[in-house]
C-alpha cells in the first residue's frame, strides 16, 4: 500500500497495487503545467482510491490531468488506457521507486540537458510506459 496527495492535504490517494518505474515526460503540455518536466509512475484504475474534491482538466481531445482546487497541486495523467498515472513527487516516502527513463525528448526545454545515461525516446514509447491507444 502507497499513498500521497497534494501540498495542502485536501486530496489524498491509496495505491494497492504495483507502480511503474517514474518515466520523465518532457512534452510541452507535461512542462507548461508543472513548469519543468513531469516524472510520472502509474497504476492499474481499479488499484487506486482518491479521496478529496480533486479537479480535471481536459489538456487535449485524449487526455486530462487532475489538480488539488485548493493548493494547484498536479497529481494525475489520465488519458487511454488501463492505467492512471501519478505525479511521482505526490507520493509519500518512501516510494521505492526508480527513474527509467525520458519520453518527448524532442520537445524539451532549452533550458537543460539529460545526462543521466537512462533510455530516451524522441515521442511516447510504448516500451517504457503503460499509454495504451
Amino acid at each position: 500500500m502507497r499513498t500521497g496527495g497534494c501540498l495542502c492535504g485536501a486530496v489524498r490517494y491509496r495505491v494497492d497495487g504495483p507502480l511503474r518505474p517514474v518515466i520523465a515526460c518532457h512534452c510541452t503540455q507535461c512542462r507548461k503545467t508543472s513548469g519543468h518536466h513531469v516524472a510520472a509512475t502509474s497504476v492499474a484504475r481499479d488499484r487506486i482510491e482518491i479521496d478529496g474534491a480533486l479537479r480535471w482538466y481536459a489538456s487535449s481531445d485524449g487526455a486530462r490531468r487532475g489538480f488539488c482546487p485548493n493548493c494547484g497541486s498536479n497529481l494525475f495523467w489520465d488519458g487511454p488506457g488501463s492505467h492512471l498515472s501519478i505525479f511521482a513527487g505526490t507520493l509519500d516516502a518512501p516510494t521505492g521507486l526508480t527513474l527509467k527513463g525520458h519520453i518527448f525528448c524532442a520537445d524539451k526545454g532549452d533550458y537543460y540537458e539529460i545526462a543521466d545515461g537512462l533510455p530516451q525516446s524522441a515521442g511516447d514509447d510504448p516500451e517504457l510506459t503503460t499509454q495504451v491507444t
